[in-house]
């Protein structure tokens, strides 16, 4: 297999990877044969998987252009992925030109190729450090020279948690983010789950087969379990949602009906 000039030499291209398998659910060409091989086997099962993804970051734009109306102006994207048309740092800089990114992920394409887009952006940067890894993240040079931590930000946990078993303890990695942000400061967050899905559970269930069977358990939790991800905040608006409900700036009986599966919602520190 030819190794393109933008992977890094330190990648193993015959493994699949989640951000590089969203990646291509999302027309993207930064994916190898392997992911698409992948994300072919899991749309299988589940073939409105792009729809899902679509609706998932057209969610993120709208939360994204909801924090910048509501004063925030600083932006951390944990588990960010790879970067596409209308990213994080597109929308929020519209919004604010003066709005300061920070995407931090541990797939080391995502990283190199986040570089490369943002090169030249001296008011964006990223990361490389994993979600559970909080004090990590907080601790980053790159995240210190753009976020201020006494200021209110906008959390992104976007299509990130359902990739993190409850025996690495995610609600912990959650809460302790939480007590590092300032009052006022918003979670912005999409999980995966069973309830929505228009297709027998025993059916989606061969999709997170596909996932587990790369090392990357996708974990479908309730929209009770998602909602614990909120503790110690104050819910925004319409609250925790499917996707299309969150705000929609068209009618979401429009949307597919691949779109409801999940959830997604806002919430604001006190």
């Amino acid at each position: 297999m030819e190794r393109p000039a933008w992977a890094p030499r330190s990648i193993d291209i015959s493994v699949p990877s989640v951000s590089r398998i969203y990646d291509y659910y999302l027309g993207g060409s930064h994916n190898f044969e392997v992911d698409r091989e992948a994300a072919r086997r899991a749309m299988e099962f589940m073939p409105g998987l792009p729809k899902i993804m679509q609706a998932n970051r057209a969610f993120m734009r709208r939360a994204v252009r909801f924090a910048a109306a509501e004063g925030i102006t600083q932006f951390l994207d944990i588990g960010s992925g790879i970067p596409t048309f209308g990213n994080v740092h597109e929308v929020a800089q519209a919004a604010a030109p003066d709005a300061r990114v920070v995407y931090v992920d541990h797939d080391p394409v995502a990283v190199a190729h986040s570089e490369a887009v943002l090169a030249g952006n001296e008011l964006a940067d990223v990361v490389a450090a994993d979600l559970c890894k909080p004090r990590e993240i907080l601790a980053s040079p790159r995240l210190e020279r753009l976020i201020d931590l006494n200021r209110p930000v906008a959390l992104l946990l976007v299509a990130i948690l359902h990739f993190v078993e409850d025996a690495d303890d995610p609600y912990g990695a959650v809460a302790e983010l939480r007590g590092a942000l300032a009052p006022g400061s918003l979670l912005i967050l999409t999980h995966a789950s069973y309830e929505g899905i228009p297709l027998p559970a025993e059916r989606a269930e061969g999709a997170v087969d596909v996932y587990r069977n790369i090392r990357n358990p996708l974990i479908m939790r309730s929209r009770d379990d998602i909602a614990r991800f909120f503790e110690g905040y104050d819910m925004v608006d319409p609250g925790l949602v499917p996707m299309p409900h969150w705000r929609p700036e068209s009618a979401p009986e429009d949307e597919d009906p691949y779109a409801f599966s999940g959830f997604a919602g806002v919430g604001r520190t006190a």
